[in-house]
């Protein structure tokens, strides 16, 4: 959790090893991602699975090729193969056969948001990390896409690492919540990261800027919003 430019991203980006750390490791499996080669590091994100915060999907192609990309850059799959993956994949998400021809200029934001969903669970990930997941979307639609990253976990037994500015998401499956704080607003050496525990943990938390976030209240952000523009 954290407000935009507190590096959330940056985080996920680290993780899956686009981006270096300037401190510090990071280590998946026993394996340390920065000291991988790039022949080893595309192996092993290979177990990772990444949802984007606007699906990110092909434009030029159609939604059953955006989800078999995987398995036609990686695996050694028949056309048959990859199809029934394809619609298994796609009907756990909850979308027909007949979105498979489909472009994704021609679904709702919701779809395509499952679509992307459904393409990075095609390789079996053991990890999973989703980009906003619920940005942009209306309240149903928002809790049919948390409903069905709870089933994801359930059902494929993976570790999802979710950033998000929804608190419903976040309340709804989160057992472990870190939220960060922007740079500039720290205090002298403070940490970045000012809640590191579990949602219960969360709600008794009393540090004003935890308990300002998560009830979306603008309070001394406002007025330091308005300091800075004096300036």
């Amino acid at each position: 959790l954290g407000e935009s430019g507190c590096g959330k991203t940056v985080l996920m980006k680290t993780i899956i090893g686009l981006i270096r750390p300037t401190e510090g490791r990071v280590k998946f499996d026993g394996h340390d991602i920065n000291s991988l080669n790039e022949r080893q590091l595309s192996r092993i994100r290979r177990r990772f699975g990444y949802v984007f915060q606007n699906a990110a999907l092909f434009d030029s192609m159609p939604i059953g090729q955006n989800v078999a990309f995987p398995l036609r850059q990686y695996g050694d799959f028949t056309t048959e193969q990859i199809r029934e993956m394809v619609l298994r994949r796609l009907s756990e998400v909850g979308l027909p056969d007949s979105v498979v021809s489909k472009k994704p200029a021609e679904l709702s934001g919701g779809m395509r948001k499952r679509v992307g969903l459904a393409r990075a669970l095609i390789m079996n990930p053991e990890l999973v990390m989703y980009d906003e997941p619920t940005t942009g979307l209306d309240p149903i639609m928002s809790d049919v896409i948390n409903q069905l990253i709870i089933r994801t976990r359930e059902r494929n037994s993976v570790t999802s690492i979710v950033v998000t500015h929804d608190m419903n998401t976040a309340m709804k499956f989160g057992d472990r919540v870190v939220m960060f704080m922007p740079e500039p607003r720290l205090q002298g050496d403070e940490s970045q990261v000012i809640f590191d525990g579990s949602v219960p943990e969360l709600k008794a938390c009393r540090d004003r800027r935890v308990q300002q976030f998560i009830n979306g209240e603008a309070g001394e952000r406002l007025m330091e919003m308005r300091a800075e523009s004096s300036v």
